[in-house]
Protein backbone atom coordinates (compact mmCIF):
# COMPACT_ATOMS: atom_id res chain seq x y z
CA UNK A 1 0.00 0.00 0.00
CA UNK A 2 1.28 3.69 -1.17
CA UNK A 3 2.22 6.21 1.45
CA UNK A 4 -0.46 8.56 -0.72
CA UNK A 5 -3.19 6.41 0.05
CA UNK A 6 -2.30 6.07 3.87
CA UNK A 7 -2.36 9.51 3.86
CA UNK A 8 -5.88 9.25 2.06
CA UNK A 9 -7.38 7.38 4.49
CA UNK A 10 -5.99 8.68 7.69
CA UNK A 11 -7.23 12.33 6.10
CA UNK A 12 -9.18 13.22 9.42
CA UNK A 13 -5.40 12.87 11.50
CA UNK A 14 -3.81 14.60 8.70
CA UNK A 15 -6.95 17.13 7.05
CA UNK A 16 -4.45 19.07 5.23
CA UNK A 17 -3.82 16.41 2.78
CA UNK A 18 -7.02 16.56 1.89
CA UNK A 19 -9.50 19.67 3.22
CA UNK A 20 -7.24 21.91 0.42
CA UNK A 21 -8.08 19.62 -1.87
CA UNK A 22 -11.76 19.72 -1.62
CA UNK A 23 -12.12 23.24 -1.06
CA UNK A 24 -10.98 23.67 -4.73
CA UNK A 25 -12.79 20.84 -6.00
CA UNK A 26 -15.95 21.88 -4.50
CA UNK A 27 -18.04 22.40 -7.59
CA UNK A 28 -16.70 19.57 -9.90
CA UNK A 29 -17.77 17.42 -6.84
CA UNK A 30 -21.27 18.95 -6.63
CA UNK A 31 -21.37 18.22 -10.45
CA UNK A 32 -19.85 14.53 -10.23
CA UNK A 33 -22.93 13.91 -7.82
CA UNK A 34 -25.38 15.60 -9.77
CA UNK A 35 -24.54 14.45 -13.14
CA UNK A 36 -23.24 11.20 -12.16
CA UNK A 37 -26.05 9.34 -10.64
CA UNK A 38 -23.75 5.99 -11.46
CA UNK A 39 -21.00 7.17 -9.80
CA UNK A 40 -22.10 5.72 -6.16
CA UNK A 41 -23.34 2.17 -7.26
CA UNK A 42 -19.65 1.91 -9.26
CA UNK A 43 -18.16 2.50 -5.88
CA UNK A 44 -20.54 -0.13 -4.39
CA UNK A 45 -19.20 -2.52 -7.04
CA UNK A 46 -16.05 -1.75 -6.64
CA UNK A 47 -16.46 -2.65 -3.09
CA UNK A 48 -18.33 -5.64 -3.60
CA UNK A 49 -15.36 -6.90 -5.92
CA UNK A 50 -12.31 -5.97 -3.51
CA UNK A 51 -14.00 -8.82 -0.53
CA UNK A 52 -13.08 -11.29 -3.56
CA UNK A 53 -10.06 -10.19 -3.86
CA UNK A 54 -6.81 -11.87 -2.81
CA UNK A 55 -5.39 -8.22 -1.70
CA UNK A 56 -6.36 -5.67 0.05
CA UNK A 57 -4.48 -3.13 -2.08
CA UNK A 58 -7.89 -2.88 -3.93
CA UNK A 59 -9.80 -1.42 -0.66
CA UNK A 60 -7.32 0.80 0.19
CA UNK A 61 -7.51 2.49 -3.24
CA UNK A 62 -10.93 2.34 -3.41
CA UNK A 63 -11.22 3.86 -0.21
CA UNK A 64 -8.97 6.70 -1.17
CA UNK A 65 -10.97 7.39 -4.34
CA UNK A 66 -14.20 7.59 -1.63
CA UNK A 67 -12.34 10.14 -0.41
CA UNK A 68 -11.34 12.18 -2.65
CA UNK A 69 -14.93 12.21 -4.55
CA UNK A 70 -16.52 13.17 -1.16
CA UNK A 71 -18.50 10.66 -0.17
CA UNK A 72 -16.42 9.77 3.05
CA UNK A 73 -19.86 10.29 5.07
CA UNK A 74 -22.26 8.11 3.19
CA UNK A 75 -23.00 5.69 5.26
CA UNK A 76 -23.68 2.78 2.43
CA UNK A 77 -20.12 3.37 1.16
CA UNK A 78 -18.80 3.65 4.86
CA UNK A 79 -20.12 0.34 6.12
CA UNK A 80 -18.97 -1.58 3.17
CA UNK A 81 -15.60 -0.24 3.66
CA UNK A 82 -16.27 -1.84 7.29
CA UNK A 83 -16.75 -4.58 6.04
CA UNK A 84 -14.12 -4.93 3.28
CA UNK A 85 -11.25 -3.85 5.74
CA UNK A 86 -12.83 -6.79 8.48
CA UNK A 87 -12.09 -9.18 5.76
CA UNK A 88 -8.77 -8.32 5.62
CA UNK A 89 -8.32 -8.14 9.14
CA UNK A 90 -7.46 -4.92 9.06
CA UNK A 91 -9.11 -3.75 11.82
CA UNK A 92 -7.63 -1.09 13.12
CA UNK A 93 -8.93 0.79 10.13
CA UNK A 94 -12.60 -0.47 10.88
CA UNK A 95 -12.55 1.36 13.84
CA UNK A 96 -11.36 4.15 12.88
CA UNK A 97 -14.31 4.21 10.22
CA UNK A 98 -16.72 3.46 13.31
CA UNK A 99 -15.07 6.56 15.08
CA UNK A 100 -15.22 8.91 12.86
CA UNK A 101 -19.14 8.25 10.96
CA UNK A 102 -22.55 7.93 12.37
CA UNK A 103 -22.57 4.13 11.84
CA UNK A 104 -25.68 3.74 13.26
CA UNK A 105 -27.42 5.05 10.67
CA UNK A 106 -25.71 1.77 8.42
CA UNK A 107 -28.37 -0.51 7.55
CA UNK A 108 -29.53 -3.16 10.36
CA UNK A 109 -28.18 -5.97 8.28
CA UNK A 110 -25.08 -4.43 8.07
CA UNK A 111 -24.58 -3.49 11.78
CA UNK A 112 -25.47 -7.46 12.78
CA UNK A 113 -22.52 -8.64 10.33
CA UNK A 114 -20.04 -5.63 11.63
CA UNK A 115 -20.83 -6.94 15.20
CA UNK A 116 -20.38 -10.84 14.14
CA UNK A 117 -17.19 -10.06 12.49
CA UNK A 118 -15.69 -8.14 15.49
CA UNK A 119 -17.26 -10.83 17.63
CA UNK A 120 -15.40 -13.41 15.48
CA UNK A 121 -12.36 -11.56 15.75
CA UNK A 122 -12.29 -11.18 19.47
CA UNK A 123 -13.11 -7.62 19.27
CA UNK A 124 -15.57 -8.13 22.08
CA UNK A 125 -15.55 -4.12 23.27
CA UNK A 126 -15.99 -2.64 19.73
CA UNK A 127 -18.98 -4.92 18.93
CA UNK A 128 -20.15 -3.86 22.10
CA UNK A 129 -19.93 -0.25 21.53
CA UNK A 130 -21.70 -0.68 17.92
CA UNK A 131 -24.52 -2.62 19.67
CA UNK A 132 -24.84 -0.16 22.53
CA UNK A 133 -25.43 2.77 19.34
CA UNK A 134 -28.01 0.64 17.47
CA UNK A 135 -31.54 2.20 17.37
CA UNK A 136 -32.71 -0.91 16.62
CA UNK A 137 -31.82 -4.60 16.92
CA UNK A 138 -33.43 -7.57 15.99
CA UNK A 139 -33.38 -11.25 16.68
CA UNK A 140 -30.38 -11.63 14.49
CA UNK A 141 -28.68 -8.99 16.43
CA UNK A 142 -29.23 -10.28 20.04
CA UNK A 143 -28.33 -14.23 18.75
CA UNK A 144 -24.99 -12.28 17.33
CA UNK A 145 -24.02 -10.51 20.37
CA UNK A 146 -25.07 -13.12 22.86
CA UNK A 147 -22.92 -15.91 20.81
CA UNK A 148 -20.03 -13.51 20.44
CA UNK A 149 -19.84 -13.59 24.36
CA UNK A 150 -20.24 -17.19 24.58
CA UNK A 151 -17.52 -17.62 21.37
CA UNK A 152 -15.19 -15.53 23.61
CA UNK A 153 -15.66 -16.84 27.09
CA UNK A 154 -17.56 -13.71 28.47
CA UNK A 155 -19.87 -16.01 29.82
CA UNK A 156 -21.45 -13.43 33.19
CA UNK A 157 -22.38 -10.81 30.17
CA UNK A 158 -23.75 -13.50 27.96
CA UNK A 159 -26.52 -14.02 30.33
CA UNK A 160 -26.67 -10.76 31.36
CA UNK A 161 -27.52 -10.06 27.55
CA UNK A 162 -29.81 -12.72 27.50
CA UNK A 163 -31.88 -11.04 30.17
CA UNK A 164 -31.87 -8.10 28.98
CA UNK A 165 -33.13 -9.97 25.82
CA UNK A 166 -36.12 -11.14 27.49
CA UNK A 167 -36.80 -7.82 29.01
CA UNK A 168 -36.71 -5.96 25.93
CA UNK A 169 -39.95 -8.11 24.48
CA UNK A 170 -37.59 -9.61 21.95
CA UNK A 171 -38.80 -13.98 21.98
CA UNK A 172 -35.90 -15.96 21.72
CA UNK A 173 -36.22 -19.16 19.12
CA UNK A 174 -34.02 -21.94 18.68
CA UNK A 175 -30.90 -20.74 17.76
CA UNK A 176 -30.97 -18.62 21.24
CA UNK A 177 -31.89 -21.33 23.69
CA UNK A 178 -28.91 -23.51 21.93
CA UNK A 179 -26.67 -20.82 22.66
CA UNK A 180 -27.51 -20.08 26.71
CA UNK A 181 -28.17 -23.20 27.05
CA UNK A 182 -24.12 -23.81 25.75
CA UNK A 183 -23.37 -21.11 28.04
CA UNK A 184 -24.54 -23.15 31.39
CA UNK A 185 -22.94 -26.23 29.87
CA UNK A 186 -19.68 -24.34 30.11
CA UNK A 187 -19.77 -23.07 33.16
CA UNK A 188 -21.42 -26.00 34.83
CA UNK A 189 -23.79 -23.60 36.01
CA UNK A 190 -26.84 -26.24 37.07
CA UNK A 191 -29.26 -23.65 38.71
CA UNK A 192 -29.00 -21.45 35.66
CA UNK A 193 -29.47 -24.51 33.55
CA UNK A 194 -32.64 -25.77 35.26
CA UNK A 195 -33.88 -22.49 34.88
CA UNK A 196 -32.96 -21.91 30.83
CA UNK A 197 -34.83 -25.35 30.60
CA UNK A 198 -38.11 -24.16 32.42
CA UNK A 199 -38.05 -21.04 29.94
CA UNK A 200 -37.58 -23.24 26.79
CA UNK A 201 -40.63 -25.30 28.24
CA UNK A 202 -42.90 -22.95 29.09
CA UNK A 203 -42.33 -21.05 25.66
CA UNK A 204 -42.55 -24.22 24.10
CA UNK A 205 -39.59 -24.08 21.77
CA UNK A 206 -39.50 -27.42 19.34
CA UNK A 207 -36.96 -29.89 20.03
CA UNK A 208 -34.93 -29.83 16.86
CA UNK A 209 -31.98 -32.05 17.63
CA UNK A 210 -29.71 -29.00 17.78
CA UNK A 211 -31.69 -27.72 20.65
CA UNK A 212 -31.63 -31.61 22.08
CA UNK A 213 -28.07 -32.35 21.55
CA UNK A 214 -27.74 -29.14 23.24
CA UNK A 215 -29.61 -29.91 26.29
CA UNK A 216 -27.90 -33.58 26.44
CA UNK A 217 -24.50 -32.06 26.59
CA UNK A 218 -25.84 -28.64 29.04
CA UNK A 219 -26.61 -31.54 31.40
CA UNK A 220 -23.61 -33.55 30.81
CA UNK A 221 -21.17 -30.81 32.31
CA UNK A 222 -23.28 -29.87 34.64
CA UNK A 223 -22.83 -33.30 36.30
CA UNK A 224 -26.13 -34.59 35.70
CA UNK A 225 -25.47 -37.24 33.45
CA UNK A 226 -28.53 -38.87 34.56
CA UNK A 227 -30.99 -36.30 33.48
CA UNK A 228 -28.75 -36.32 30.32
CA UNK A 229 -29.93 -39.79 30.04
CA UNK A 230 -33.33 -39.07 30.57
CA UNK A 231 -33.38 -36.34 28.10
CA UNK A 232 -31.51 -38.49 24.79
CA UNK A 233 -34.40 -41.58 25.73
CA UNK A 234 -37.32 -38.70 25.04
CA UNK A 235 -35.87 -37.12 22.13
CA UNK A 236 -35.52 -38.31 18.30
CA UNK A 237 -32.52 -40.13 17.16
CA UNK A 238 -32.35 -38.66 13.84
CA UNK A 239 -29.72 -36.64 13.92
CA UNK A 240 -25.86 -37.74 14.63
CA UNK A 241 -25.01 -34.54 17.04
CA UNK A 242 -27.80 -36.21 19.06
CA UNK A 243 -25.89 -39.47 19.55
CA UNK A 244 -22.54 -37.45 19.94
CA UNK A 245 -23.58 -35.62 22.56
CA UNK A 246 -24.72 -38.50 24.48
CA UNK A 247 -21.80 -40.54 23.85
CA UNK A 248 -19.39 -37.41 24.82
CA UNK A 249 -21.09 -36.82 27.79
CA UNK A 250 -20.83 -40.42 28.54
CA UNK A 251 -17.22 -40.71 28.16
CA UNK A 252 -16.50 -37.11 30.36
CA UNK A 253 -17.88 -38.96 32.82
CA UNK A 254 -15.63 -42.03 32.63
CA UNK A 255 -18.52 -44.40 31.44
CA UNK A 256 -16.99 -45.91 29.07
CA UNK A 257 -18.76 -49.10 29.08
CA UNK A 258 -22.43 -46.99 28.93
CA UNK A 259 -20.68 -44.94 25.79
CA UNK A 260 -19.60 -47.93 24.51
CA UNK A 261 -23.24 -49.56 24.56
CA UNK A 262 -24.79 -46.43 23.54
CA UNK A 263 -22.24 -47.00 19.95
CA UNK A 264 -23.89 -50.31 19.85
CA UNK A 265 -27.36 -49.18 19.89
CA UNK A 266 -26.42 -46.19 17.51
CA UNK A 267 -25.44 -48.83 14.81
CA UNK A 268 -28.11 -51.24 15.61
CA UNK A 269 -30.66 -48.10 14.67
CA UNK A 270 -28.58 -47.74 11.07
CA UNK A 271 -27.28 -44.09 12.53
CA UNK A 272 -23.88 -43.49 10.50
CA UNK A 273 -21.81 -42.19 12.47
CA UNK A 274 -18.72 -39.68 12.26
CA UNK A 275 -15.68 -38.10 13.11
CA UNK A 276 -16.96 -36.52 16.43
CA UNK A 277 -18.37 -40.06 17.24
CA UNK A 278 -15.29 -41.60 17.28
CA UNK A 279 -13.65 -39.07 19.16
CA UNK A 280 -16.26 -39.32 21.82
CA UNK A 281 -15.45 -42.83 22.28
CA UNK A 282 -11.96 -42.83 22.15
CA UNK A 283 -11.86 -40.65 24.63
CA UNK A 284 -14.09 -43.01 27.04
CA UNK A 285 -11.78 -45.73 25.84
CA UNK A 286 -9.01 -43.08 26.98
CA UNK A 287 -10.73 -42.16 30.64
CA UNK A 288 -10.92 -45.91 31.91
CA UNK A 289 -7.66 -47.67 30.22
CA UNK A 290 -9.30 -49.51 27.69
CA UNK A 291 -6.47 -49.67 25.38
CA UNK A 292 -7.80 -52.71 23.73
CA UNK A 293 -11.12 -51.29 22.96
CA UNK A 294 -9.05 -48.03 22.42
CA UNK A 295 -7.22 -49.99 19.41
CA UNK A 296 -10.40 -51.90 17.95
CA UNK A 297 -12.54 -48.41 17.50
CA UNK A 298 -9.59 -46.48 15.89
CA UNK A 299 -9.28 -49.71 12.93
CA UNK A 300 -13.27 -49.44 12.57
CA UNK A 301 -13.37 -45.72 11.38
CA UNK A 302 -11.28 -46.99 8.66
CA UNK A 303 -12.52 -50.49 7.64
CA UNK A 304 -15.59 -50.01 8.13
CA UNK A 305 -16.71 -46.68 7.72
CA UNK A 306 -14.20 -45.14 5.15
CA UNK A 307 -13.42 -42.36 7.88
CA UNK A 308 -9.65 -41.23 7.85
CA UNK A 309 -8.30 -40.44 11.34
CA UNK A 310 -7.25 -37.26 12.00
CA UNK A 311 -5.37 -34.59 14.62
CA UNK A 312 -8.30 -35.14 17.13
CA UNK A 313 -8.06 -39.44 16.69
CA UNK A 314 -4.46 -39.83 16.80
CA UNK A 315 -4.48 -37.36 20.19
CA UNK A 316 -7.31 -39.60 21.80
CA UNK A 317 -4.70 -42.06 20.97
CA UNK A 318 -1.62 -41.02 22.04
CA UNK A 319 -3.32 -40.14 25.42
CA UNK A 320 -4.91 -43.67 25.88
CA UNK A 321 -1.35 -45.75 25.49
CA UNK A 322 -0.05 -42.11 27.78
CA UNK A 323 -2.69 -42.68 30.56
CA UNK A 324 -2.13 -46.28 30.43
CA UNK A 325 1.97 -46.01 30.91
CA UNK A 326 2.32 -47.47 27.56
CA UNK A 327 4.69 -44.32 26.61
CA UNK A 328 6.98 -46.32 24.07
CA UNK A 329 2.98 -47.25 22.19
CA UNK A 330 1.96 -43.81 22.56
CA UNK A 331 5.47 -42.38 21.03
CA UNK A 332 4.98 -44.66 17.99
CA UNK A 333 1.74 -43.55 17.25
CA UNK A 334 2.97 -39.81 17.37
CA UNK A 335 5.31 -41.05 14.80
CA UNK A 336 3.86 -43.17 12.80
CA UNK A 337 1.47 -39.85 12.04
CA UNK A 338 0.04 -38.97 8.32
CA UNK A 339 0.59 -35.58 9.04
CA UNK A 340 2.59 -33.38 11.78
CA UNK A 341 1.53 -33.86 15.52
CA UNK A 342 0.56 -30.65 16.77
CA UNK A 343 1.39 -28.58 20.37
CA UNK A 344 -1.91 -30.45 21.95
CA UNK A 345 -0.86 -34.09 20.98
CA UNK A 346 2.89 -33.31 22.15
CA UNK A 347 1.41 -32.10 25.45
CA UNK A 348 -1.14 -34.73 25.89
CA UNK A 349 2.43 -37.21 25.84
CA UNK A 350 4.31 -34.85 28.06
CA UNK A 351 1.54 -34.58 31.01
CA UNK A 352 1.47 -38.72 30.61
CA UNK A 353 5.54 -38.00 30.91
CA UNK A 354 4.67 -36.48 34.01
CA UNK A 355 2.58 -38.77 35.88
CA UNK A 356 4.53 -41.91 35.00
CA UNK A 357 7.74 -40.39 35.70
CA UNK A 358 9.49 -40.60 32.44
CA UNK A 359 12.09 -37.37 32.07
CA UNK A 360 13.84 -38.45 29.00
CA UNK A 361 10.40 -38.98 26.67
CA UNK A 362 9.03 -35.57 28.50
CA UNK A 363 12.50 -34.09 27.16
CA UNK A 364 11.46 -35.31 23.57
CA UNK A 365 7.91 -33.81 23.95
CA UNK A 366 9.46 -30.44 25.01
CA UNK A 367 11.89 -30.43 22.18
CA UNK A 368 9.07 -30.49 19.80
CA UNK A 369 7.14 -27.63 21.07
CA UNK A 370 8.07 -24.55 19.19
CA UNK A 371 6.35 -21.79 22.00
CA UNK A 372 6.53 -23.43 25.09
CA UNK A 373 3.82 -21.75 27.72
CA UNK A 374 4.07 -22.19 31.65
CA UNK A 375 1.88 -25.26 31.49
CA UNK A 376 5.03 -27.04 29.43
CA UNK A 377 7.95 -25.57 31.77
CA UNK A 378 5.65 -26.62 34.99
CA UNK A 379 4.88 -30.38 33.90
CA UNK A 380 9.05 -30.66 32.65
CA UNK A 381 10.05 -29.41 35.92
CA UNK A 382 7.09 -31.91 38.35
CA UNK A 383 8.44 -34.89 35.87
CA UNK A 384 12.12 -34.01 37.34
CA UNK A 385 10.75 -33.45 40.86
CA UNK A 386 8.56 -36.73 40.91
CA UNK A 387 12.17 -38.27 40.38
CA UNK A 388 13.98 -36.11 43.10
CA UNK A 389 15.93 -34.29 40.36
CA UNK A 390 16.01 -31.19 41.96
CA UNK A 391 18.92 -29.48 40.17
CA UNK A 392 17.60 -30.20 37.13
CA UNK A 393 13.94 -28.87 38.15
CA UNK A 394 15.52 -26.06 39.24
CA UNK A 395 17.25 -25.28 35.99
CA UNK A 396 13.72 -25.62 34.26
CA UNK A 397 12.35 -23.00 36.45
CA UNK A 398 15.31 -20.98 36.25
CA UNK A 399 15.18 -21.11 32.21
CA UNK A 400 11.32 -19.51 33.22
CA UNK A 401 12.30 -16.91 35.16
CA UNK A 402 14.70 -15.60 32.80
CA UNK A 403 12.20 -16.09 29.83
CA UNK A 404 9.45 -14.39 32.62
CA UNK A 405 7.25 -17.24 31.80
CA UNK A 406 4.73 -17.41 34.94
CA UNK A 407 2.66 -20.08 36.37
CA UNK A 408 -0.78 -20.74 35.01
CA UNK A 409 -2.88 -20.22 38.19
CA UNK A 410 -5.73 -22.81 39.34
CA UNK A 411 -9.06 -21.53 39.01
CA UNK A 412 -12.12 -23.05 40.53
CA UNK A 413 -15.69 -21.95 41.45
CA UNK A 414 -18.62 -23.23 42.39
CA UNK A 415 -22.36 -21.64 41.83
CA UNK A 416 -24.64 -21.01 44.93
CA UNK A 417 -28.09 -18.98 44.57
CA UNK A 418 -27.50 -19.08 40.63
CA UNK A 419 -24.62 -16.51 41.25
CA UNK A 420 -21.02 -18.54 39.94
CA UNK A 421 -18.15 -17.40 43.38
CA UNK A 422 -14.80 -18.37 41.98
CA UNK A 423 -11.39 -18.69 43.35
CA UNK A 424 -7.64 -18.98 42.90
CA UNK A 425 -4.90 -20.92 44.76
CA UNK A 426 -4.37 -18.79 47.97
CA UNK A 427 -7.34 -16.65 47.23
CA UNK A 428 -8.40 -14.05 49.92
CA UNK A 429 -10.16 -11.99 47.37
CA UNK A 430 -13.81 -13.38 48.35
CA UNK A 431 -16.03 -11.38 50.68
CA UNK A 432 -16.71 -14.20 53.32
CA UNK A 433 -12.95 -15.29 52.96
CA UNK A 434 -12.59 -15.24 56.63
CA UNK A 435 -15.02 -17.92 57.32
CA UNK A 436 -13.81 -20.17 54.20
CA UNK A 437 -10.69 -19.89 55.48
CA UNK A 438 -11.57 -21.22 59.29
CA UNK A 439 -13.99 -23.69 57.37
CA UNK A 440 -10.81 -24.76 55.37
CA UNK A 441 -8.21 -24.85 58.30
CA UNK A 442 -10.92 -27.16 60.18
CA UNK A 443 -10.61 -29.57 57.49
CA UNK A 444 -7.38 -30.16 57.10
CA UNK A 445 -6.76 -30.97 60.82
CA UNK A 446 -9.83 -32.93 60.66
CA UNK A 447 -8.73 -35.29 57.96
CA UNK A 448 -5.52 -35.16 59.06
CA UNK A 449 -6.37 -36.97 62.04
CA UNK A 450 -7.98 -39.44 59.57
CA UNK A 451 -4.39 -40.43 58.25
CA UNK A 452 -3.94 -38.41 55.28
CA UNK A 453 -0.68 -37.77 53.79
CA UNK A 454 0.13 -34.30 51.85
CA UNK A 455 1.15 -35.90 47.90
CA UNK A 456 4.40 -32.86 49.04
CA UNK A 457 6.54 -34.52 45.69
CA UNK A 458 3.89 -32.05 43.56
CA UNK A 459 5.44 -29.13 45.10
CA UNK A 460 8.28 -27.75 42.21
CA UNK A 461 10.62 -26.56 44.85
CA UNK A 462 13.39 -28.39 47.08
CA UNK A 463 11.88 -27.30 50.26
CA UNK A 464 10.98 -28.30 53.82
CA UNK A 465 7.98 -30.86 53.85
CA UNK A 466 6.31 -27.88 55.98
CA UNK A 467 6.34 -25.73 53.13
CA UNK A 468 5.33 -28.00 51.15
CA UNK A 469 2.22 -28.82 53.11
CA UNK A 470 1.35 -25.00 53.12
CA UNK A 471 2.09 -24.91 49.39
CA UNK A 472 -0.52 -27.68 49.01
CA UNK A 473 -3.19 -26.76 51.16
CA UNK A 474 -4.82 -23.65 49.73
CA UNK A 475 -5.45 -24.68 46.00
CA UNK A 476 -8.34 -23.20 44.33
CA UNK A 477 -10.19 -26.27 44.70
CA UNK A 478 -9.96 -26.39 47.97
CA UNK A 479 -11.31 -23.39 48.67
CA UNK A 480 -14.12 -23.74 46.90
CA UNK A 481 -15.03 -26.71 48.23
CA UNK A 482 -15.04 -24.86 51.87
CA UNK A 483 -17.16 -22.08 50.35
CA UNK A 484 -19.49 -24.88 49.34
CA UNK A 485 -19.47 -26.87 52.48
CA UNK A 486 -20.29 -22.84 54.55
CA UNK A 487 -22.94 -22.14 52.22
CA UNK A 488 -24.70 -26.01 51.73
CA UNK A 489 -26.81 -27.74 53.89
CA UNK A 490 -25.52 -31.06 55.87
CA UNK A 491 -25.97 -33.95 53.00
CA UNK A 492 -26.31 -31.45 50.18
CA UNK A 493 -24.29 -32.68 46.47
CA UNK A 494 -21.22 -30.10 46.27
CA UNK A 495 -20.66 -29.18 42.73
CA UNK A 496 -16.97 -27.64 41.85
CA UNK A 497 -15.49 -26.80 38.42
CA UNK A 498 -11.72 -26.30 37.79
CA UNK A 499 -10.05 -24.34 34.62
CA UNK A 500 -6.93 -27.34 35.25
CA UNK A 501 -6.85 -30.70 35.87
CA UNK A 502 -7.27 -31.31 39.73
CA UNK A 503 -4.30 -32.46 41.11
CA UNK A 504 -3.62 -35.71 43.17
CA UNK A 505 -2.98 -34.20 46.56
CA UNK A 506 -6.78 -32.27 46.04
CA UNK A 507 -8.51 -35.54 44.35
CA UNK A 508 -7.47 -37.49 47.68
CA UNK A 509 -8.18 -34.87 50.31
CA UNK A 510 -11.37 -34.64 48.82
CA UNK A 511 -12.21 -38.78 48.51
CA UNK A 512 -11.40 -38.16 52.65
CA UNK A 513 -13.72 -34.99 53.18
CA UNK A 514 -16.43 -37.07 51.14
CA UNK A 515 -15.82 -39.90 53.74
CA UNK A 516 -16.10 -37.72 56.96
CA UNK A 517 -18.85 -35.44 55.98
CA UNK A 518 -20.77 -38.22 54.19
CA UNK A 519 -21.22 -35.49 51.35
CA UNK A 520 -21.43 -36.07 47.64
CA UNK A 521 -19.18 -34.30 45.66
CA UNK A 522 -18.91 -33.48 41.96
CA UNK A 523 -15.86 -31.96 40.70
CA UNK A 524 -15.14 -31.25 36.60
CA UNK A 525 -11.80 -30.67 35.87
CA UNK A 526 -9.87 -29.98 32.41
CA UNK A 527 -9.93 -33.61 31.72
CA UNK A 528 -13.40 -35.18 33.28
CA UNK A 529 -15.78 -35.16 36.60
CA UNK A 530 -14.87 -37.07 39.16
CA UNK A 531 -18.01 -38.00 41.18
CA UNK A 532 -16.58 -38.27 45.18
CA UNK A 533 -19.06 -40.17 47.09
CA UNK A 534 -17.89 -42.53 50.32
CA UNK A 535 -14.60 -42.04 50.17
CA UNK A 536 -14.52 -43.72 46.61
CA UNK A 537 -14.40 -41.84 43.27
CA UNK A 538 -16.47 -42.95 39.91
CA UNK A 539 -13.21 -42.41 37.80
CA UNK A 540 -11.10 -45.43 40.10
CA UNK A 541 -7.94 -42.76 40.99
CA UNK A 542 -7.37 -43.22 36.92
CA UNK A 543 -7.92 -39.99 34.92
Amino acid sequence: MSREIVNLIQWRKKPSCIWPWRSSHTSSIINFHSTDPTGHQLLVQSLEKCKYSRSSTDVFRTHATIVKLGYETCASLTSLLVTSYICFNHLSFSRQLLNEVPYWKFKLVTLNLIIASFMKMGDVDIAKKVFVKMRKRDLITWNTVIGGFVRNARFEEAFRYFKRMLSSNMEPDKYTFSLVITLCGRVGALDQAKWVHGLLIEKRIELNFVVSAALIDMYSKCGRIETAKSIFEKVKHDDVSVWNAMINGLAMHGLAMDAIATFSKMEDENMLPDSITFVGILTACSHCGLTQQGREYFNLMRTKYSIEPQLEHYGSMVDLFGRAGRLEEAYEVIKGMPMDPDVVIWRAFLSACRTHRNPGFGEVAVSKISHLDSGDYVLLSNTYCSVSKWDTAENVRHMMRQKRVSKSRGKSWIEFGGVIHQFKSGDKSHPEMEQIYKILEGLIGRIKEEGFKPVTELVLMDISEEEKEENLNYHSEKLALAYGILKSSPGSEIRVSKNLRTCIDCHSWMKLVSKVLKRVIIVRDRIRFHRIEDGLCSCGDYW
